[in-house]
C-alpha cells in the first residue's frame, strides 16, 4: 500500500416521471424507472427494509482512550488504515498525509482513487441490492417513501447520464436548489458519479443569494423542482432560479424536477428532468477521482458581508462522514437513522447522505416542519417508521417544548435508542426535556459540535469508553484524532483544567476543509492566521475541572440563528441598500426558541422620516436579499452609532445594552464620544417600554 509517514504534524505542535416515459421503449429498465417515478409522486411504499450481513470493516479492537490515544502517536497510520478498511478504492493510495505548504491545513490519501457514489451505492447494491437506502417523509403525513438502494443507483446513473448528454463534464460545478428528497439526493450522487462539482443551496434563500452562489462558483447548470412543498405550503422554487439565473450566464441549463402537478413557465434553457431520465441509459461508468479532488462547495456566512464557499474532498471526507456517523451515534446495521436536518446545509450532507449512505444505512429525508400539521409530527413520525437515531436542532427541540409533554407522549417511542442535537449548544432546560420527556430518560443524547468546515463532527459525548458519564448540555470529548486546545489572548495555549480560551484545534484530520473556492488567502486569514500552527474555529470553550469541553459561543461578528450561521456584515450589507438608512451595527441576543436573533441598530438620514415604514421596508430588503430567517427581530432607531476614534463601531457596547449590562460597560475611553453610550441606552429602554406595554 505504499509507505505512510510516521506523522502528519501538519501544523507542527501537539497538546497535551411524469407517468408517461418521455418516449422510451418498454426495456424492463425504462418500466423499472417508470415505477419509481411513480412511487416518488404517488406516495406507493416499496418492500420492507431487510436486514443484511457485510457492515463496514471494524478498526482494531480497544476503548474510547486506546483508539484516541493511538492517534495521537501515530496520526497518519491510523487514518490510513481506516481508509484502507472503510472505503472501496479504485487504485491505493501511497501517502497518508501531506502537510500543506502554507500552514493551512493537509492533504489525505495521495495517490488514491476512488468514486464517492461507489462508496455510497454500488457496493451495497452488490450485497443488499434490495435493502432500503432512503426514506423520504413527504411534507404530506403519513405519506412515507422507500427507496431501495438498487433504485437510488439506477436513479442516480439515469441523472448522471442526463447531465453528460447535456456537457456536464468532470470539474463542472452544479447547483441544487431544491427540497429534500430522492431526486435530490441522487443529484447529489450523479454529480459525484461523473466527478462535477455540486453546490447545494437551501432551497429558501432568495434569488439574489441564490444567483450571488451561482456566479462566485461559476455553476454550468442547475437542478431544482418546479415547486417546493413545507409545512402544508408551496415554494416557488423555479420562479426563485429562473430570477437568479437572469444574472448568471455561466448557467447554460436549468433541469426542473416536479414536485408539484403545476405547470410552470419553461424557457429555451430549462430541460424537463423526468422525461430526460425516463430516455436515459441505467448504467453510469462511475468517473475515477483523485482523494483530493473537489467533491462539493457549499457556501457559509463568515464575518464580512460575502458567503464563502467551504470546498471539501472525496475520500477525507467521506472517511470521515461516515466515521463519525457510525461511531457518534452507534449506528447498527438495521437501523434506521433520522437526520431531519435540509440538504442545503452541512449537517444534511455529512448525517442525512453521504455518512450514512457510505455505512449502508437506511436514513430518512424529513420534508416538514416539526409542527406541521400539529407539534406531534416528530415523534408520529419516529412512531411510524421505527426510527433509531434521531437527530435534530435545539431550536426545533425548545419550540416543541412549548407545546408540553402531550404532543410527545402521544406517540410510542421504543424504537429510539440515541438522541442528538446539532447546530448549536442546547440550553439545560431544553437537553432534560429532550432526554426526560422525548427519550424517557433510557437514550443516549450527544450534544454535537462542529462546523461546516470542519466536515463532521468533531466534539461529542460519544464515542466514549463503554457507560461513560454524559453531562447535560455539554459536547464533552473529541473524536478520534480530534485534539483540541483553548489559547488565551496572547496566543498562547492554555494548559490544565477549569479553564476557558479560544477553541483550536492541533492536529489535521482528513474531514476537514480544503479551501475557500477562488481565494485561498481568505481561508488561511479566517481560519490559520489568528493562531498560527493551529486552526481556529472561531468559538470560545470551557475545559471542566474533568477535562470535558463546552462550547461557549462565537467570538466574531456571526450569529447562530436557529442552527443557521449567519455573519452580522451580511444583514448590515443588506440593510444597507435602503435610501434612508446610512449607518447599521447588527449584533446577536439570547433568543428563547431560536438561541440567537439579530437586533438592528440603524440611524436614519431624515430623523423625522417614517421609522415604521422605513423598519418594515428594511424587513423586506432583508428577506429577499439573504431569507426570511435573517429577518432582524428588533429594530433600534439611534441618533448615532458608538464609534471608536478610528471610526471602528463598537459593538460590544451594543451588546451590553442589548443584554442589560450597562453596568458593567468596561473601557469605553477609546469611543469618539463616550456620551453616545447613553444616549443609546435611552432609546433602547424607551423602545423596550414601548413593546411592552403594546
Amino acid at each position: 500500500m505504499g509507505v505512510f509517514p510516521g506523522r502528519c504534524r501538519a501544523w507542527g505542535r501537539h497538546p497535551e416521471g411524469p407517468d408517461d416515459d418521455g418516449g422510451a421503449g418498454p426495456c424492463p429498465m425504462a418500466l423499472a424507472l417508470r415505477c419509481l417515478s411513480r412511487r416518488l409522486r404517488l406516495r406507493l411504499p416499496l418492500p420492507a427494509r431487510r436486514r443484511c450481513g457485510g457492515g463496514p470493516a471494524q478498526l482494531p479492537p480497544g476503548g474510547y482512550g486506546a483508539w484516541q490515544e493511538r492517534a495521537a502517536r501515530d496520526p497518519a497510520a491510523f487514518w490510513a488504515e481506516a481508509a484502507r478498511g472503510w472505503l472501496r478504492w479504485d487504485s491505493p493510495f501511497h501517502t497518508a498525509c501531506e502537510a500543506g505548504s502554507d500552514g493551512a491545513g493537509a492533504r489525505w490519501f495521495l495517490g488514491g482513487r476512488l468514486n464517492v457514489s461507489v462508496n455510497c451505492l454500488d457496493q451495497h447494491v452488490e450485497k443488499s441490492p434490495d435493502r432500503v437506502a432512503l426514506i423520504w417523509e413527504r411534507d404530506e403525513p403519513g405519506t412515507a417513501v422507500h427507496v431501495t438502494y438498487r433504485e437510488l443507483l439506477e436513479l442516480t446513473c439515469r441523472l448522471a447520464n442526463t447531465l453528460k448528454k447535456y456537457g456536464i463534464q468532470k470539474g463542472d460545478k452544479v447547483a441544487i436548489y431544491m427540497s429534500v428528497s430522492p431526486m435530490s439526493v441522487a443529484a447529489m450522487l450523479a454529480c459525484a458519479r461523473i466527478g462535477a462539482v455540486h453546490t447545494v443551496v437551501f432551497a429558501g434563500f432568495s434569488a439574489e443569494s441564490l444567483a450571488g452562489r451561482i456566479m462566485d462558483s461559476g455553476c454550468k447548470a442547475v437542478i431544482t423542482y418546479n415547486q417546493g412543498v413545507r409545512g402544508g405550503r408551496i415554494i416557488e422554487l423555479k420562479t426563485t432560479v429562473d430570477e437568479a439565473v437572469k444574472n448568471c450566464p455561466s448557467v447554460k441549463h436549468v433541469f426542473v424536477a416536479q414536485r408539484t402537478d403545476n405547470k410552470v413557465q419553461m424557457g429555451d434553457r430549462d430541460v424537463p428532468l423526468e422525461e430526460e431520465i425516463a430516455k436515459a441509459a441505467s448504467e453510469c461508468t462511475p468517473e475515477s477521482m483523485d482523494s483530493e479532488d473537489m467533491l462539493f462547495m457549499l457556501y457559509t456566512s463568515g464575518s464580512t458581508g460575502k458567503p464563502k464557499g467551504i470546498v471539501h474532498t472525496q475520500a477525507g471526507y467521506l472517511l470521515y462522514s461516515a466515521l463519525t456517523h457510525k461511531y457518534v451515534f452507534d449506528y447498527q446495521e438495521g437501523d434506521v437513522f433520522g437526520c431531519v436536518a435540509d440538504i442545503g446545509w452541512i449537517t444534511g450532507h455529512s448525517y442525512v447522505v453521504y455518512g450514512p449512505l457510505c455505512n449502508g444505512g437506511t436514513t430518512v429525508l424529513f420534508e416538514s416542519t416539526p409542527v406541521y400539521p400539529d407539534p406531534g409530527r416528530y415523534w408520529e413520525v419516529v412512531q411510524r417508521l421505527k426510527i433509531n437515531q434521531f437527530y435534530g436542532a435545539p431550536t426545533a427541540i425548545r419550540l416543541l417544548l412549548n407545546y408540553g409533554d402531550k404532543w410527545v407522549k402521544k406517540y410510542d417511542r421504543s424504537s429510539l435508542k440515541t438522541l442528538g442535537s446539532v447546530g448549536e449548544p442546547i440550553n439545560n432546560e431544553a437537553w432534560q426535556w429532550f432526554y426526560h420527556v422525548v427519550g424517557e430518560g433510557r437514550c443516549t443524547l450527544v450534544d454535537t459540535w462542529w462546523q461546516t468546515e470542519t466536515g463532521g463532527i468533531c466534539i461529542a459525548p460519544r464515542p466514549s469508553e463503554e457507560k461513560a458519564e454524559i453531562v447535560p448540555a455539554m459536547a464533552m470529548r473529541p473524536f478520534f484524532g480530534i485534539f483540541p486546545v483553548l489559547m488565551d489572548e496572547k496566543g498562547k495555549v492554555v494548559k490544565g483544567n477549569d479553564v476557558s480560551g479560544a477553541l483550536c484545534i492541533a492536529q489535521p484530520w482528513p474531514g476537514m476543509a480544503r479551501t475557500i473556492y477562488g481565494d485561498h488567502q481568505r481561508f488561511v486569514d479566517t481560519y490559520f492566521k489568528a493562531y498560527p500552527g493551529y486552526y481556529f474555529t472561531g468559538d470560545g470553550a470551557y475545559r471542566t475541572k474533568e477535562g470535558y469541553y463546552q462550547i461557549t459561543g462565537r467570538m466574531d461578528d456571526v450569529i447562530n440563528i436557529s442552527g443557521h450561521r449567519l455573519g452580522t456584515a451580511e444583514i448590515e450589507d443588506a440593510m444597507a441598500d435602503h435610501p434612508e438608512v446610512p449607518e447599521t451595527a447588527v449584533i446577536g441576543y439570547p433568543h428563547e426558541i431560536k438561541g440567537e436573533g439579530a437586533f438592528a441598530f440603524i440611524v436614519l438620514r431624515d430623523q423625522a422620516a417614517d421609522t415604521d415604514h422605513v423598519k418594515e421596508e428594511l424587513k423586506t430588503i432583508v428577506a429577499t436579499k439573504i431569507a426570511k430567517y435573517a429577518v432582524p427581530d428588533h429594530i433600534l432607531v439611534v441618533k448615532r452609532l458608538p464609534k471608536t476614534r478610528s471610526g471602528k463601531i463598537m459593538r460590544r457596547l451594543l451588546r451590553k445594552v442589548v443584554n442589560e449590562e450597562s453596568s458593567n460597560m468596561g473601557d469605553t475611553t477609546t469611543l469618539d464620544d463616550p456620551s453616545v453610550v447613553t444616549e443609546i441606552l435611552d432609546a433602547y429602554q424607551k423602545y423596550k417600554k414601548e413593546k411592552s406595554s403594546s
